[in-house]
């Protein structure tokens, strides 16, 4: 049952507490916001909640519905969020997985920028520098560049995907939406899973638009269903865990953030293109032969970096600034209704 709305007071980072009407404005602005930011790797949830005003007040409700406290502004903050974030991702991401395969340098470039934009919203939530902010970066930089050095050598992010791969990546994603700086989508590129789920989600659209419940069902039921157990179990754990390890270990979390944020660069270098499939190449463990070969979907190529042309460069390195530019920007205007 659901606590009376009027008799509530609300412990959040806010100097005042907004209406209900407010709150579920600002709510489903942020919800659609956080679907865009979980489609766009480099881009993190958790600032673009920041930017509608409503991050405190979210992870309060997490921590509220993790503990049966059915409070009825806990109750509104996160259906709205989850509804226009749900949304959001159903009609986009067919768009960008398009771009990611067809634009690769293109866009891992913007998101290399988005990413390192990340960064001075983590270094403010630190505030000053101390050993255990050290430590953890470093930690969580080798941390990544060990995982980007996996995902080259085809370790990880080799495109292999299951329930198991699908629920992890629902997880990965959701844990790191919870703080501000740290980009679900990237997570799922680099674990290989960020194409699949998206077209997924992609072709779940397109059967519901032509009526095929029976495809529509298979892909609610292999991905999409495993994706949603992921982040529940995410933003229900992970969400919990953060706020225990900044409240016991403020530096040192916040330090791995910034390793993290860091190395992540290095597993989105641009200068990456898909390459048609070959007679016996290995793809997602199968031999190609002449009668798969034109059954291979662009999204599972293999991928081979190439030398960029001057032109290239100057346009990657432009592009970099300008996602670095609109990650500061989103923040900045969150600045204030943060405190």
């Amino acid at each position: 049952m659901l606590e009376n709305p009027e008799n509530q007071s609300e412990p959040t980072a806010s100097s005042s507490p907004l209406s209900a009407r407010v709150l579920a404005v600002r709510s489903l602005c942020g919800g659609v916001l956080m679907g865009l930011a979980n489609l766009v790797p480099g881009i993190s949830g958790g600032t673009m909640l920041l930017v509608a005003g409503v991050y405190p007040m979210f992870i309060e409700s997490i921590s509220d519905l993790s503990r049966f406290r059915f409070r009825y502004r806990s109750v509104l903050t996160l259906s709205c969020v989850i509804a226009a974030s749900g949304v959001s991702i159903l009609l986009l991401a067919g768009s960008l997985k398009d771009l990611v395969l067809d634009y690769r340098w293109v866009m891992y470039s913007l998101f290399i920028g988005l990413t390192l934009g990340g960064l001075p919203v983590v270094w403010k939530l630190a505030k000053s520098t101390s050993p255990g902010l050290i430590g953890g970066a470093v930690a969580g930089f080798v941390a990544m560049i060990a995982l980007a050095a996996l995902e080259f050598y085809g370790v990880v992010g080799s495109g292999q995907s299951g329930p198991l791969m699908f629920f992890i990546g629902g997880l990965a994603g959701a844990s790191a939406m919870i703080l501000p700086g740290i980009s679900g989508g990237y997570l799922l590129l680099l674990m290989g899973q960020y194409v699949p789920i998206l077209s997924a989600v992609d072709q779940f659209k397109e059967a519901l638009k032509s009526r095929d419940i029976a495809a529509a069902m298979e892909q609610a039921v292999t991905v999409l269903l495993p994706v949603g157990l992921g982040v529940v179990a995410g933003v229900v754990i992970v969400g919990n865990l953060l706020k225990w390890l900044l409240h016991r270990f403020r530096e040192a979390t916040l330090g791995v953030l910034l390793g993290l944020l860091i190395g992540s660069v290095f597993g989105l270098w641009p200068f990456k293109q898909g390459v048609a499939p070959q007679v016996g190449d290995v793809i997602k463990s199968q031999t190609v032969t002449p009668e798969l070969i034109g059954t291979i979907e662009k999204k599972d190529w293999l991928i081979e970096l190439f030398t960029p042309t001057p032109t290239q460069v100057i346009l990657s390195a432009g592009l970099m600034v300008i996602g670095f530019a609109v990650t500061q920007s989103i923040a900045l205007i969150g600045r204030d209704r943060e405190k």
